[in-house]
């Protein structure tokens, strides 16, 4: 895992429009063997196929604990340097949770209200494929950031299949970006509301996201949520 990023500039890009890239999070060698994984049902504790959910085209899967060691290191790596622009956040929207500086600390908290499902998961489109625009959420205790990270080449292993995200600021129309992203690179972003600075104070702007149809090929995306899932 790359651990080389500017910390102050993805808070930066987290703070100005909900989302930031990692680039070269995982080498090539690392997606070719996560995504070669999804087969290996032992590794999973569900298997979900959209369309039969109304959710787009395509189908994931569930990791079951224990985690694969690289699944559940980068998620143990991660949380502690976004905790604190997760609690930044909440105290500018004027929530009361805050969230402890330790994963495990808040895996805790998760599990003795019910959440005890682990919810990082992997994604597979085919041709035609795609995800409509959603959050996820799983349970009382959400923390409002998450991780995708693209395992396979874009214009090589596929093409089209763009992530997509979408604002709602209030009393306006949403607004849409497609985020170019290459292999091993990983988008941080909002699971569902983030501060903006208005007129009056902070507001809620809430915020969703997807992925556009695969024009040809087969994509892979590992998602990593913090939180765990009733």
């Amino acid at each position: 895992m790359n651990d080389d990023h500017d910390s102050a500039a993805i808070a930066a890009d987290l703070d100005g429009r909900g989302w930031a890239i990692l680039p070269s999070l995982l080498d090539p060698a690392a997606c070719a063997e996560i995504a070669a994984s999804y087969d290996d049902e032992a590794r999973f504790r569900s298997h979900v196929m959209m369309a039969r959910h109304g959710f787009g085209r395509g189908e994931y899967r569930y990791y079951r604990y224990p985690l694969p060691d690289l699944i559940a290191g980068l998620r143990a790596a991660l949380y502690p340097r976004l905790a604190p622009i997760a609690n930044r956040w909440h105290e500018r929207l004027g929530l009361p949770t805050r969230f402890p500086a330790e994963h495990g600390d808040f895996l805790a908290r998760c599990h003795e209200a019910g959440q005890t499902r682990p919810t990082p998961l992997l994604l597979r489109y085919g041709p035609g494929d795609y995800n409509c625009l959603h959050q996820d959420l799983y349970g009382e205790h959400v923390f409002p950031l998450q991780v995708a990270i693209l395992l396979s080449r874009p214009g090589e292993d596929f093409t089209g299949g763009e992530f997509v995200l979408t604002e709602q600021r209030p009393r306006m129309q949403s607004r849409v970006e497609v985020v170019p992203l290459g292999q091993g690179d990983a988008m941080v972003f909002a699971v569902n509301h983030r501060p903006v600075a208005g007129s009056r104070g902070d507001y809620r702007l809430a915020m969703r996201h997807g992925v556009s149809m695969l024009r040809s090929g087969r994509r892979h995306t590992l998602g990593i949520i913090f939180h765990d899932a009733a």
